[in-house]
């Protein structure tokens, strides 16, 4: 059967996923708060993670992500259960770098039609954690399958976001929903068509609405 393409990733309520793991984990563009999941990783986050990670899986990932787990994951204990598996399985990184990846069973896609072309052929599921780069082009090609957030309530007030510049809109249907005692929102989404909107504006617009809108148009508003 073709694999699916299912997302993981830390979020804060402002919708950023930058650093989640420790401070020296990405400090791009002056990020200072690396290590913020940290305070909230109880038993049913772990227990989420397990099951983002249940085999069999492939990861997907983009660059910076991937160097960030070259540099963590083989080095760990290769009796801890996560990097025991990330070991056996295939580390897929859409990059447009030639620079060699050294962490044994990495492969280059070199591009969104690669990725595609991974996808439609048999194998396990492919699973992203962070990655924001990856998002954009997976949603406007309409390869992501299923997404599962794990939403800290906290403001970071910036860093990079889970859906950054170039997102298509679209519409997502909760799959299912659970809630730490700590607070942290963990929902299962999956894809589902494209964005409704509707209106709460007045049949006939007001002359002040009308002149309203003239001011929004021509910038002066």
């Amino acid at each position: 059967m073709p694999r699916k393409i299912i997302g993981g990733a830390f979020v804060s309520l402002d919708g950023v996923i930058q650093a989640p793991g420790g401070p020296q984990e990405d400090t791009q563009g002056g990020f200072a708060h690396g290590g913020w999941m940290a305070p909230f990783f109880e038993e049913p986050v772990g227990h989420q993670i397990d099951t983002l990670f249940a085999m069999p899986f492939d990861l997907l990932l983009g660059r910076r992500t991937y160097d960030i787990f070259a540099s963590h994951w083989p080095f760990m204990p290769q009796d801890e259960p996560i990097a025991a598996t990330f070991a056996k399985i295939e580390k897929f990184v859409l990059t447009r770098s030639d620079d060699r990846l050294e962490w044994q069973g990495s492969r280059r896609l070199a591009d969104i039609d690669a990725l595609a072309a991974l996808k439609a052929g048999d194998g396990p599921n492919l699973v992203i954690q962070g990655s924001s780069t990856i998002y954009p082009q997976l949603l406007e090609r309409g390869l992501l399958d299923r997404l599962v957030l794990m939403v800290a309530p906290i403001i970071l007030g910036g860093g990079k976001r889970l859906f950054g510049e170039g997102t298509p809109a679209g519409a997502f249907k909760l799959v299912e929903q659970r809630q730490t005692p700590g607070g942290v929102l963990m929902s299962t989404y999956e894809p589902d068509g494209a964005l409704e909107t509707g209106s709460f504006e007045m049949e006939t617009p007001t002359e002040q609405e009308l002149a309203r809108r003239e001011k929004m148009e021509s910038g002066a508003w």
